[in-house]
């Protein structure tokens, strides 16, 4: 990642253009997403928060190949996205490791399929790389279930890092965490970052977290999700814990929290009227 936070010289890697998506219910059509429109730059790290179940995961898993738009269009280096692929990495919230094999097997198995097979030497190399940067070494032959979480996490992240994805797609992938163990998670993934350089998509609901790790942060409206913000964080990287002590960052975190309180209020109106139409459907 370069020193500055953003770079508006970089190329658009991701564009959304007037993205809408519609969901089936048993009371009709349900829009989730509403005309989003905005753009993700090579290397930037972008934070998408707003309320809970307003549409922010729907977002990242049509980058992902996971959902297709309704109406609007979402471009991938100006083509469109018509599936998952190698290129993107995805990290969820609930730890997506195998269980029944241990870390170096959960590591390698991205290796192994058709997509990013590698040769063996290869494979030992890059698995040995991704363990000793996520501090696992020592644990290679070990099974998630005797990992802490945040080591489950750091192998969730070695794993998709493994397979060389120019995006990484995260759906908060520190939520579940303990908060001394999210904070050093979250300058982990700085470090590699900074390392391995990604353009990084992540969905969270903590406004710390979202300006502590981005460089853009778009917030989105209550269902259904529209852009509300779109605010570009001043901080460059390489970035520290002493970024908090800005003052700065005091005043964007309450600006931010301002708007997406607001969001959650106007959820909280909305229940009623849904509720309501639920019932006259059934």
């Amino acid at each position: 990642m370069s020193t500055s936070a953003i770079d508006k010289t970089a190329a658009v890697r991701i564009r959304f253009d007037q993205v809408s998506v519609d969901f089936d219910t048993p009371q009709g059509a349900m829009r989730v997403l509403d005309q989003v429109s905005f753009d993700i730059r090579d290397g930037e790290f972008v934070s998408i928060i707003g309320p809970s179940g307003c549409g922010k995961t729907t977002l990242m898993n049509i980058v992902g190949g996971f959902v297709q738009a309704t109406e609007g269009r979402v471009l991938l280096d100006g083509q469109p996205i018509n599936g998952p692929g190698p290129d993107r990495g995805v990290i969820f919230q609930e730890y997506g490791v195998f269980p029944w094999l241990t870390v170096r097997q959960n590591i390698e198995f991205g290796l192994k399929l058709d997509a990013n097979r590698a040769h063996a030497a290869e494979t030992a190399e890059i698995t040995d790389r991704y363990m000793s940067l996520m501090g696992l070494t020592d644990f290679a032959g070990h099974f998630p279930k005797h990992l802490s979480g945040g080591m489950r996490q750091r192998l969730a992240i070695a794993r998709a890092y493994a397979v060389r994805p120019e995006f990484l797609l995260m759906d908060e992938p520190f939520g579940a965490l303990d908060a001394q163990t999210r904070s050093a998670m979250q300058d982990l993934l700085l470090q590699v970052l900074q390392r391995e350089g990604k353009t990084v998509m992540m969905i969270t609901h903590s406004v710390e977290e979202a300006l502590y790790l981005s460089s853009r942060i778009v917030v989105v409206t209550a269902r259904p999700a529209r852009v509300r913000a779109i605010i570009d964080v001043p901080f460059g990287y390489p970035r520290a814990e002493s970024v908090h002590e800005d003052p700065r960052f005091a005043a964007l975190r309450s600006q931010i929290r301002d708007i997406v309180m607001q969001e959650y209020a106007a959820q909280v109106r909305q229940a009623p009227t849904q509720a309501g139409r639920a019932s006259a459907g059934q």
